[in-house]
């Protein structure tokens, strides 16, 4: 409880200082207008006028799409490569190689294959957060509990079962460690790819926009509304976590 109370706090005290920067001229009004217009902009836009929703909708479209197919193929080879030295000797250089590649460095490369549809901009979120959470489950799988599995497998075991008692369940913090980095990581990527790679609709695309014409009060309402979309993600995220693996005391 106390916890809480200091992070309300500590948020308090940098909305006093924003204020305070922006009332008395610390800092050019133009370039930092006040919290309270920057919440009556957020306000209008999102509970008065609507305008800024298909933006939300748009971004939180590309980035859940593109991070669904990241889990799926991320958790899928990084089982296997985690599971068999054959594959994992096989994919370790290509795997290295490209997670040290920015995905940023790429966005031309994704336009000439893509376009500049949605398609692009979801390819750019599967490929950066496929590699984090491969890398995650890769080692999670690696460094189980060799205990436990040299016991299933004088057991005699079947192959599912043991992925699906032992390998899993130990590899399961890991997983979800990588997991959440790629939830973080996707929703920058998507809004970045927003902004650079052609679109009419979306939360980077609002923010360049208003950035260009110097409505800025509008452009830090659209950062504050990613701010707080990226914040309740990730706690239903820590949620989901708790409720899945309960035994680690996470």
């Amino acid at each position: 409880m106390k916890q809480k109370l200091w992070s309300i706090a500590i948020v308090f005290l940098l909305l006093a200082f924003w204020h305070a920067a922006s009332a008395l001229h610390w800092v050019n009004p133009l370039f930092l207008p006040t919290p309270v217009e920057v919440a009556e902009t957020l306000w209008t836009q999102v509970f008065v006028t609507g305008e800024i929703l298909p933006d939300v909708f748009a971004t939180l479209w590309r980035f859940l799409s593109g991070y669904a197919i990241a889990v799926v193929l991320g958790i899928t080879l990084g089982v296997l490569m985690g599971y068999s030295r054959r594959i994992y000797s096989m994919f370790e250089f290509l795997v290295d190689f490209f997670r040290s590649i920015p995905a940023t460095a790429l966005f031309p490369l994704f336009l000439l294959f893509f376009g500049i549809g949605d398609e692009a901009k979801i390819a750019v979120v599967v490929w950066s957060a496929t590699l984090i959470i491969l890398v995650n489950t890769m080692y999670g799988v690696r460094h189980g509990s060799k205990l436990r599995l040299l016991v299933a497998q004088t057991m005699k075991t079947g192959r599912w079962m043991l992925f699906r008692k032992v390998i899993i369940p130990d590899a399961l913090p890991h997983i979800f460690a990588g997991l959440r980095i790629a939830l973080s990581l996707g929703l920058i990527v998507v809004i970045v790819t927003e902004m650079f790679i052609g679109t009419t609709v979306g939360l980077g695309r609002r923010i360049i926009d208003a950035q260009l014409v110097y409505r800025v009060p509008e452009m830090y309402a659209a950062i504050i509304l990613t701010g707080i979309l990226g914040y309740v993600l990730n706690r239903l995220f820590l949620w989901y976590e708790r409720r899945t693996i309960h035994w680690s005391g996470r």
